[in-house]
């Protein structure tokens, strides 16, 4: 029987997807190292290459220096910004199991504040129980603590695999550094796609990456510092915990980090902080969202961006699915949908153009 025979064809394509799914089970464990390694990896593949270029013979230095850049632009600060995240969120945490958390106290105080004339306005929305009122969002706010509360002494606790995820990502990174082109020609070697349909792939791929993640990643964090910074300078506790909740929120469309700063800036007109209202107010309004309205259209483009509905399905559907690594990982598989729906779509058009080419 030749080995060409169909039976033959058939049975290695049914061992080569049972290989696959056992090797992907087997990395599970470590799934969000791989993720991330990949990732950063592609963020400092133009460094590697020019190292590299710089030192041909010297891949080993070049991949090491690549990784030291990596590790002090971004591991570093990501590293100090997670401890002091996880303290704040332990000692909120802690607030709540002590019964000090008063956020029913909060509402009081705005509700009291507010004058007389808008008072009907809170009738009109049905805002007219203030102790029910205090009572749910106490209730809700208690809740929210918890549960992220939890998250974070489970990873204080969980040190041991923490530093144990990291030290693969790290050693994985350096190979990927090291191999990304090698790797990226098996991948190109092993796609069943003709080459013009590679080509097509590749480039709309690496486009829409860049624009959509890439860009909106780096929107998300330098208004996440921002809005930080400026909670601290007012001297708002935990501005970390909520620098970072403002960095996530930019990550969705409409949303953005305004729902944070926002309800602050009222609370402290409210409250009469009118100094702090006001610098909040105007630092939220022109600076950390004129580094949206600058940065994000020129970081993403208006032609590669994908669609807002779509950025905020993928961004929650990943973070639901995959965790925190679900920002990235979401809208990444959005845009392979979207880039291979469009090869799809294109393909006559591909094949036009091919036979024109011969």
């Amino acid at each position: 029987m030749s080995t060409d025979d169909p039976i033959h064809s058939r049975a290695f394509m049914l061992l080569l997807v049972v290989i696959t799914l056992a090797f992907v089970w087997l990395l599970l464990p470590f799934a969000a190292s791989v993720f991330w390694a990949a990732v950063i990896a592609v963020l400092f593949h133009p460094l590697q290459a020019k190292l590299e270029h710089a030192m041909p013979k010297r891949r080993n230095v070049a991949a090491a220096l690549a990784l030291l850049a990596a590790m002090i632009t971004v591991l570093l600060p990501v590293a100090f910004i997670t401890r002091s995240l996880v303290a704040e969120i332990i000692a909120v945490y802690q607030l709540v199991l002590s019964g000090r958390f008063a956020a029913g106290d909060w509402i009081e105080m705005m509700y009291n504040s507010i004058p007389a004339d808008l008072r009907p306005w809170l009738y009109r929305m049905g805002l007219t129980d203030l102790e029910q009122l205090k009572t749910d969002v106490s209730r809700a706010a208690a809740q929210a603590v918890r549960i992220v509360g939890n998250q974070a002494l489970s990873l204080g606790q969980n040190t041991f695999m923490f530093l144990l995820e990291m030290a693969v990502m790290l050693y994985l990174l350096f190979f990927f550094l090291r191999d990304g082109t090698r790797i990226a020609q098996l991948i190109d070697k092993a796609l069943p796609l003709t080459p013009r349909q590679k080509s097509h792939f590749i480039d709309k791929f690496g486009m829409v990456v860049r624009a959509t993640i890439k860009g909106n990643v780096i929107v998300a964090l330098i208004q996440g510092a921002l809005g930080g910074l400026i909670f601290w300078a007012l001297g708002i506790p935990s501005a970390t915990l909520w620098g970072v909740v403002m960095a996530l929120l930019s990550l969705l469309p409409v949303v953005g980090a305004s729902l944070v700063w926002g309800p602050v800036a009222i609370y402290f007109g409210l409250t009469g902080a009118y100094f702090e209202a006001i610098v909040l107010a105007l630092f939220g309004a022109v600076v950390i969202s004129l580094v949206d309205n600058i940065l994000r259209p020129i970081l993403v483009g208006k032609d590669t961006r994908m669609p807002d509905y779509l950025v905020l399905i993928s961004t929650l559907g990943g973070l639901v699915l995959f965790g925190m690594s679900g920002f990235v990982a979401g809208p990444l598989i959005a845009v392979l949908f979207l880039v291979a729906w469009d090869l799809f779509t294109t393909r006559g058009d591909l094949t036009v153009r091919a036979a024109n080419d011969r």
